[in-house]
């Protein structure tokens, strides 16, 4: 079976009114069954793909009789609208991360790399979500099956803290914190050469990028978006930073640093010379926030994974 990635061209992603997404590509491989085509490029069950084509979710053009078994040629456009993630059975499942700290209302995590949050649109299965559901049962009550507990993330890339409420009257109080930036998250990035500035501070908006969907940038109608950069460390050819957010948007962090020049280490998305590495170097290694109930102040630190120490063991 050929390179999926090379083989696809994505030309829409959105989200429809009322939640879900209508994703539409463009398939330049070989002949295969719309079924097959459709979970992979999407990355669902074959089952689902077959569902939701039966329901007529799935358009294609240039126009055909559309039934799970039909052959998608080269040229074949494929659209696709998928159902909001809260309409999704969500099944507990064992996830890997580390529980730093729990109590009756909030859990605080580390997160690994690859671990994706929340279920999306390629990501159905294996989610952080569906390991709390697994360890925490009671926690799916929080807010339906979309995300429970869930009130700030962390890209698929990056590793790091997170804190997760454990009821609803925690997870009001704790979303209302991150609403009012009363919460410190810092973060450590690596990105490649000289940094010539000790801070930066980029107070510039964030949105979707007019011509590439699947990435973010610096654009004027975008949403606010400050990161403040500090060097912590300058090597031959790299340097570290230490990264404070006012705002969580989306791929803020490697936004922000591809903008000054500096993409992050390992980031190919944003950096198309960046060096070439399993994973992005950003890690989320401190989180302040105040207790929900108590209204102490929380504080956690976590070092870095194996992984990026041994980067920058290579850069000394």
């Amino acid at each position: 079976m050929e390179n999926l990635r090379e083989s696809l061209i994505w030309l829409e992603n959105e989200e429809l009114p009322g939640g879900g997404k209508r994703l539409v590509f463009r398939w330049q491989g070989d002949p295969e069954r719309l079924d097959s085509l459709v979970a992979r490029a999407v990355g669902i069950s074959r089952s689902y793909a077959t569902k939701i084509i039966r329901k007529g979710a799935v358009s294609l053009d240039p126009f055909c009789a559309v039934k799970p078994s039909v052959k998608c040629l080269p040229g074949t456009e494929v659209s696709v609208d998928l159902p909001p993630a809260e309409n999704l059975e969500i099944l507990p499942e064992e996830v890997d991360f580390q529980v730093l700290h729990e109590d009756e209302d909030c859990i605080v995590l580390h997160k690994p790399s690859g671990v994706v949050v929340h279920p999306a649109p390629g990501n159905w299965e294996g989610t952080l979500v569906h390991g709390l559901l697994h360890r925490y049962p009671d926690i799916g009550e929080i807010n339906g099956q979309k995300r429970p507990g869930i009130v700030h993330r962390l890209d698929r890339g990056t590793s790091g803290l997170m804190v997760v409420a454990r009821n609803m009257w925690a997870h009001d109080r704790l979303s209302r914190s991150f609403r009012e930036r009363r919460v410190s998250k810092e973060y450590l990035a690596l990105v490649p050469g000289c940094v010539p500035w000790g801070e930066h501070v980029v107070d510039l908006p964030i949105g979707r990028h007019p011509h590439h969907r699947i990435c973010m940038a610096v654009v004027r109608e975008g949403r606010p978006a400050q990161t403040d950069f500090f060097v912590l460390r300058r090597y031959e050819k790299s340097t570290l930073l230490r990264c404070v957010i006012h705002t969580g948007r989306t791929h803020q962090i490697r936004v922000h640093a591809a903008y000054l020049g500096y993409p992050l280490w390992g980031d190919d998305l944003y950096g198309h010379n960046a060096p070439r590495e399993e994973r992005i170097f950003l890690h989320a290694w401190k989180l302040v926030f105040e207790h929900p109930r108590t209204g102490e102040t929380m504080s956690f630190r976590a070092p870095l994974d194996p992984e990026l120490v041994e980067i920058l063991r290579r850069q000394s």
